[in-house]
């Protein structure tokens, strides 16, 4: 039993450890401006993983760009302008939030619109349907009425 755990506990100090994102060479002295920083990395994407934001990745150039905003920053950049800054250098596919602007503004309203057709496209096939299902003809007089209960019964 005492060597399993000891196995165990080699295995488990064996595994090399997954370094985080920001490596202490890059964190500023200033709290303020390293949580300014910070902030910023987590609304710019990172241009190779497409899905982790800056501040999460380890991809290289993840690195580069939060050094890039760690400079920005230290040069007395507001938060706007580094990100005006990344943006004309990258461009804006790598804000995770694009501006409500010009073509975007297609891929804000295409989903609300899209829904908006499907929902009255699913009104008037549900109503044609009704329209088919009531009777097509005259309704019954009174002899065919006696007549048709007549044949039921038999």
């Amino acid at each position: 039993m005492l060597k399993r755990l000891l196995l165990c506990a080699a295995l488990a100090l064996s595994m090399p450890m997954v370094a985080l994102a920001v490596q202490p060479d890059e964190v500023l002295d200033d709290p303020a401006l390293e949580s300014r920083a910070r902030e910023l990395a987590k609304v710019l994407r990172c241009p190779v993983c497409q899905g982790e934001n800056i501040d999460e990745s380890n991809a290289e150039v993840s690195r580069d760009l939060r050094l890039l905003v760690r400079e920005r920053l230290l040069a007395g950049d507001t938060d706007t302008q580094v990100l005006d800054y990344v943006t004309d250098r990258y461009g804006e596919y790598v804000l995770f939030e694009p501006e409500k602007t010009g073509a975007n503004l297609i891929l804000y309203w295409l989903g609300p619109v899209a829904l908006l057709v499907a929902l009255a496209g699913g009104v008037v096939y549900l109503r044609g349907r009704r329209r088919a299902a009531e009777p097509a003809g005259p309704a019954l007089s009174a002899e065919e009425e006696a007549r048709l209960k007549e044949l039921l019964k038999d």
